[in-house]
């Protein structure tokens, strides 16, 4: 299971940091890591990813620049910093790992996830006015 934290709602301009933990998953063992989120009636948008093993990133042209994705030195939380947000990133955010898979991307995440191969949270409240 994954846990979100770290919503909230914030003025344009602000920032926040998410955070996911791994509960009987260690997110150290995990072949992809990242985010998506979602708006209502809205398709699901990948934001960001982190390989562990790598810990290479990939971002959304529309956060880059502004959101970075990390892991903690023990490998067991990912956060996501969220800075200079913008009214369009008000959105449902979530975490979501995988353990296997070919190419890390948040994109890739939404797919697996959906087909039940990934690990995804109970997402957490973003809202930016």
């Amino acid at each position: 299971q994954l846990v979100e934290s770290g919503g909230g709602s914030v003025q344009a301009g602000g920032s926040l940091r998410l955070s996911c933990a791994g509960t009987g998953i260690h997110l150290s063992s995990a072949f992809c890591v990242g985010w998506f989120r979602q708006v209502p009636g809205k398709e699901r948008e990948g934001v960001a990813s982190i390989r562990p093993g790598a810990t290479t990133t990939a971002y959304a042209s529309s956060v880059r620049g502004r959101f970075s994705i990390s892991l903690d030195t023990a490998k067991i939380t990912v956060f996501l910093q969220m800075n200079s947000l913008k009214p369009e990133d008000t959105a449902m955010y979530y975490c979501a790992a995988s353990v296997g898979g070919q190419y890390c991307s948040a994109p890739y995440l939404i797919r697996a996830q959906e087909k039940g191969t990934a690990y995804r949270g109970q997402g957490t409240q973003v809202t930016v006015s």
